[in-house]
């Protein structure tokens, strides 16, 4: 009887205590827009060039006022009159009157008469105090006789979108992966209470893990954006629920041999935590590998997804197992599992035709999948992950895309974003020059006194010894010919004595493409050697490690050739942000581990009875089930991040889920079972299984 109370006693005490940390959690969710940002800026490194020039501007302005422009043009072409004229000046006093703006730069006309355009100057919270939503409606209201077609557009509005694209997410997008999972694991378990306690073991550990994440971001460690709330939700509930498959995968082949679910479930968890912990960890090692980008937004990933991580495996051992001790048998109603003499004839029965047809051609079988991989990973080349224009990164139709299409319509298409630049005071004459002539600049002149041009140098502010200059581009501020054109006036710069900063909207994106960029070349192949590292100590071997990486990474190739064709001529998006390679490659690459040490710890264990080749497939057999489960249910949940009207994540949503499937029923199932199968036992050289009979 005492043994009973505390076999109850201890998991009831469980739950209870995750269940108090989720409520708490899930109070947090509510806090997290507090420490959250989706301005390029603030991640970009402290010595970048438009970081140190933004710097510069705020000293010059003495204000971090954030830039909107109002632009109204004559619906029908025509010149505007001058009573519609008087209208828009006093459109521009009743702007000035509005909370939040700190200043209005009076009315400037295009050069054929029919639109005029307003900067107004937004406080840094003009998104979060509603104070664009309020100028927005100023403006219709303003300016709603059929004769006008106004709109507000600029950097202001464009961060104005991203939080409204952003806003809800982690409830939509916890609905839909939480939907999208659970109806896969009513097919997966043909029961109705087990996905139901899966899921809050997946939801408990997003919920304890943004406790974490919450403190970490407000004692300013990591910075966050809406993107990274995001994915953290999608891989949480993912990788929980990945987890939860392998153990209850395990404590169903236990219930059908053992009468006690206690017994079962004791050793179900024994031989399930060192898979468990040696994927999570490699995950987690993997991500922690961001911690060396420059980007804030990216490294502030890796911290943020390991956290989600160590709480998905902490809940599937703990949380997960303490449920179905509470519940027994149960708790797979209406397919409860009963003893039974011999289930292998029953079992896996798909698995072993798979099993059978790698061990009858297993070359034929492996060249074949390698071959179809390498043709879908020729398409990378069509991929354009240079940039896209900050317009276009919202899907759905905007007023600042409309506003930006007016600009570009009726002025130069830099206006509204103008470039900054700062030189030494005593060559400012001769920068302005140089950069007036410069080609993709418009107009440009040095700032004086309260942001207005200087009639000269003499005239232009001074501060520091420095000396501003304005540009106005011929290409809207966020396109690549802009970030082209700030390019070339760096270099071009250089030649005028002292040092000269470029900085700007433009500026910015182009130094955020440069470091993603970067941040590619240099993080990959750290992952890729952390990653094998890894897989060598776990393992005991060279060669399976090595072809396990080689496999995984052909396979994220495949899904960025196929994707990139998709994009480009499916989709037509006009690019990709350099950060979709990167974060694409980190979950592929480190998630495709799990699917490896599933399935490779459970050879290893048959290799010793059956010898190497019997012993993958073997394994192929009784982890095939759980693998593929695994596998759609995590590419559910990625897929699920396409809802948001985000270039970025859409994108990022189709290549993991497309690398997550090939990854899952190809690379796992077909070809790395077949390469096992045909080098045998030198799979595991140098370990002594390699010198088995």
């Amino acid at each position: 009887m005492k043994t009973s109370a505390a076999r109850l006693a201890v998991p009831a005490l469980l739950v209870l205590v995750w269940l108090a940390w989720s409520s708490w959690g899930g109070q947090t969710f509510g806090q997290i827009s507090e420490v959250t940002t989706n301005d390029q800026a603030d991640f970009l490194p402290i010595d970048s060039e438009s970081t140190r020039a933004l710097e510069l501007r705020e000293r010059f302005a003495e204000s971090d006022a954030v830039p909107a422009t109002v632009v109204a043009a004559s619906s029908d072409g025509a010149a505007l009159t001058a009573g519609e004229q008087e209208e828009a000046e006093a459109l521009g006093a009743e702007i000035s009157a509005l909370a939040g703006v700190e200043q209005v730069v009076p009315p400037q006309h295009s050069e054929d008469g029919s639109a005029l355009q307003m900067l107004v100057l937004l406080n840094a919270s003009a998104s979060e105090d509603g104070t664009l939503d309020q100028l927005r409606t100023v403006v219709a209201d303003g300016l709603k006789d059929e004769s006008w077609d106004a709109a507000v557009t600029g950097p202001a509005a464009l961060s104005g979108d991203f939080a409204e694209a952003f806003a809800g997410i982690d409830g939509i997008l916890l609905l839909v992966a939480v939907v999208a999972v659970f109806l896969i694991l009513v097919v997966v378990y043909r029961s109705v209470l087990l996905p139901v306690l899966v899921l809050l073991s997946a939801v408990g550990a997003l919920s304890t893990a943004i406790t974490v994440i919450w403190a970490m971001a407000q004692r300013g460690w990591i910075t966050l954006d809406g993107q990274i709330q995001g994915i953290l939700s999608i891989l949480v509930i993912g990788a929980a629920t990945d987890y939860s498959l392998l153990l209850v995968a395990r404590y169903r082949e236990e219930l059908a041999r053992t009468e006690s679910h206690y017994a079962a479930l004791w050793t179900a968890v024994r031989r399930s935590t060192p898979p468990v912990l040696a994927s999570g960890g490699t995950v987690a090692a993997a991500m922690l590998c961001l911690l060396l980008s420059d980007l804030d937004s990216n490294r502030a990933l890796g911290p943020v997804v390991s956290a989600g991580i160590v709480f998905s495996m902490l809940a599937t051992l703990t949380f997960l197992p303490a449920l179905l001790a509470l519940l027994g048998r149960p708790a797979f109603w209406p397919k409860v599992p009963h003893l039974a003499a011999d289930t292998s004839a029953s079992q896996f029965r798909l698995w072993r035709r798979v099993a059978h047809v790698v061990r009858r051609r297993p070359r034929t079988v492996w060249l074949a999948v390698t071959l179809l991989l390498v043709a879908a990973a020729a398409g990378v080349t069509q991929l354009k992950a240079h940039g896209v224009p900050q317009t276009e990164l919202v899907l759905t139709e905007t007023e600042t895309q409309r506003g930006q299409d007016l600009l570009e319509e009726h002025f130069e298409a830099g206006t509204g974003s103008p470039t900054t630049v700062f030189v030494d005071a005593a060559e400012a004459e001769t920068a302005l020059a140089l950069v007036s002539e410069a080609d993709g600049v418009a107009s440009a002149h040095l700032v004086g006194e309260d942001s207005a041009p200087a009639s000269d140098a003499e005239a232009a502010r001074k501060v520091d010894g420095w000396a501003q200059i304005s540009a106005t581009l011929s290409h809207p501020g966020d396109s690549l010919e802009a970030e082209d054109t700030v390019r070339e006036l760096r270099t071009e710069l250089d030649a005028v004595p002292g040092e000269s900063l470029v900085g700007g909207t433009t500026a910015t994106q182009l130094d955020t493409n440069e470091t993603a960029q970067r941040d590619l070349r240099v993080i990959i192949p750290l992952v890729l050697l952390s990653i094998t590292a890894i897989l060598v100590l776990l393992l005991r071997s060279l060669v399976t490690p090595l072809i396990l990486v080689a496999t995984t990474v052909l396979s994220y190739v495949a899904a960025l050739g196929i994707s990139a064709l998709v994009f480009n001529h499916v989709f037509r998006f006009p690019g990709a942000d350099p950060s979709v390679p990167l974060y694409s490659f980190m979950f592929l690459v480190a998630l495709g581990v799990d699917y490896n040490i599933f399935l490779m710890t459970r050879a290893r264990e048959e290799a010793p009875e059956h010898g190497a080749a019997e012993g993958t497939l073997r394994s192929l057999v009784v982890t095939g089930g759980v693998i593929t489960s695994a596998g759609v249910v995590l590419a559910a949940t990625f897929a699920a991040l396409a809802v948001l009207p985000v270039m970025f994540m859409v994108q990022l949503a189709f290549l993991v889920a497309v690398g997550i499937l090939i990854d899952t029923f190809v690379v796992r199932t077909l070809q790395v079972p077949a390469l096992c199968a045909d080098l045998g036992r030198r799979i595991w050289w140098p370990s002594r299984l390699s010198r088995a009979s």
